[in-house]
């Protein structure tokens, strides 16, 4: 048996768990109030405090450090990568505590997990991180030489849910062509080709459908027009499209299950929004299965508005003919990051190396 102690540090908030194998025995998480994480001038400063906390959590719950077999932490923003499970060596710890694509509480992950691997003498690792880019070269062009397209996506729980569909379906993942859609406040939809996301859409700033929070793809030429006519900040635009986007921007809310009880009461501009959020997602979902030439063995959904059996049902009648559904709701990193540690230690995946 392997007992994996797994690190996921949030913007406001630090989870931790063990896993014996892929049996969660504990979990525990630590929400950060604003102000206590004001003083810190980076990211990287929060590093020895939030150790601190993990640690002081590992001996509350009696877990030693001697008995863990390895330890995961989430991935940061590295250079991009193909998707698996890499070891944490010196130059990710170097790129980590730099922040090189951004500033994330998610660059801490590899940090802390290094920091505790030493005291227990094995090795750390990071599992797919939102950097996993695997894009096949067509899907790189945008447009114009000006611009490329980039993959940054919610490649954790997109590898682990295709991996649990492809058990469903009986197939090895490398065998497999799926179209993966993260229902989130971020919404990505993914094209899985026998192992590798061929195509994605950036759901952090600016492609595909609108999200709870997210703007998704706006028509060019009026942000263009927007931008200039009102001149406004490139802080206030980056806003705009993360964060004050989607449903907050039409309906003044991020979260989905208020909007579903605002439809149920007959709001009906709460309907004609949260369709047309449907119907984009289905409008991408059909793009995806023409990157896989419309060989596609399942379109799975998961995230937390999976949950919503209505917009799923709303989805499935427009896409249900590409492919059978697969449901897996919610988001499980914790048990993903636990995995992908598991299949190295078990011999099935071989840890990759960071350059």
């Amino acid at each position: 048996m392997h007992q994996i102690l797994v690190i996921n540090p949030g913007s406001t908030s630090t989870k931790m768990a063990l896993y014996h194998d892929e049996r969660e025995q504990c979990t525990h998480s630590i929400a950060h109030l604003p102000q206590e994480l004001a003083s810190f001038k980076t990211i990287a400063d929060q590093f020895p405090f939030r150790t601190k906390l993990v640690l002081q959590w590992m001996t509350h719950s009696g877990i030693a450090t001697t008995e863990l077999s390895a330890i995961v932490g989430r991935g940061g923003l590295i250079k991009p990568i193909e998707g698996g499970c890499y070891r944490v060596n010196d130059i990710m710890i170097q790129d980590l505590t730099k922040g090189i694509q951004g500033q994330h509480a998610s660059n801490l992950g590899g940090l802390i997990a290094k920091e505790i691997a030493k005291q227990a003498g094995v090795e750390a690792y990071i599992v797919d991180p939102v950097v996993v880019d695997e894009l096949q070269p067509v899907a790189r062009y945008a447009g114009h030489p000006a611009f490329s397209r980039i993959s940054i996506f919610h490649a954790l729980n997109q590898k682990a849910v295709a991996m649990e569909a492809a058990l469903q379906i009986g197939k090895p993942y490398s065998q497999c062509h799926l179209i993966v859609v993260h229902l989130g406040g971020g919404i990505s939809i993914g094209a899985h080709l026998n192992g590798k996301v061929v195509d994605v859409n950036n759901a952090l700033n600016g492609e595909g459908p609108f999200s709870p929070e997210r703007s998704g793809t706006l028509p060019s030429g009026q942000l263009v027009d927007y931008c200039f006519q009102r001149q406004k900040s490139k802080d206030e635009i980056d806003r705009m499209i993360v964060g004050k986007g989607g449903l907050v921007a039409y309906l003044g809310t991020n979260d989905s299950l208020a909007v579903r009880q605002r439809i149920d009461r007959g709001d009906q501009t709460a309907a004609d929004v949260f369709a047309a959020m449907g119907y984009q997602i289905a409008k991408y979902i059909g793009s995806m299965s023409v990157v896989l030439k419309g060989k596609v063995d399942a379109i799975v959904f998961t995230g937390g508005m999976a949950r919503d059996s209505e917009l799923i049902r709303d989805i499935e009648s427009q896409v249900s003919w590409i492919a059978r559904t697969i449901v897996i709701p919610g988001e499980r990193e914790l048990l993903a990051l636990a995995l992908g540690a598991l299949r190295v230690l078990r011999g099935e995946e071989n840890a990759k190396e960071y350059h």
